[in-house]
């Protein structure tokens, strides 16, 4: 089962611009690939100006031009589709449009916050969760 999520970097001004990530959300897999391979400013912002992806960490891609063992993002834009950042106002906007996905995360003040959107529970807001601290293999 793939778990959606949203990643998102702070702007200078509070909005969030951000890119949906469709494969394996959660903070044991992406929230730990965000802050091993994705833990600067620079690198944040380069993730997500490619817009919406499959994943952000795999050695695929659509149309076939990944090496093996040269791990990347696989962007939706590479199978023709056109799905680039989206920007909201601020971190409400960002966190509350419509809880698609199941977590969100932030890159903001030089570090990764992860929120459990609690997507299939209306009743409660997000709230944010820790991103285990160990690396993953890859």
């Amino acid at each position: 089962m793939s778990t959606r999520a949203r990643i998102g970097l702070e702007l200078a001004d509070g909005s969030i611009l951000s890119a949906y990530h469709h494969w394996d959300g959660y903070p044991e897999w992406l929230g730990r690939i965000l802050t091993t391979h994705y833990n600067a400013r620079s690198l944040a912002a380069e993730l997500i100006d490619g817009g919406d992806m499959s994943s952000c960490w795999t050695d695929s891609r659509w149309d076939d031009t990944g090496v093996e063992g040269i791990y990347g993002p696989e962007y939706y834009s590479q199978r023709g589709e056109d799905c680039p950042p989206r920007l909201d106002a601020g971190l409400v906007e960002y966190l509350l449009p419509d809880h698609s996905e199941e977590f969100a995360y932030v890159f903001r003040n030089g570090e990764w916050v992860c929120y459990n959107m609690h997507q299939f529970d209306d009743s409660k807001l997000p709230e944010i969760v820790e991103i285990p601290s160990a690396a993953l293999a890859v």
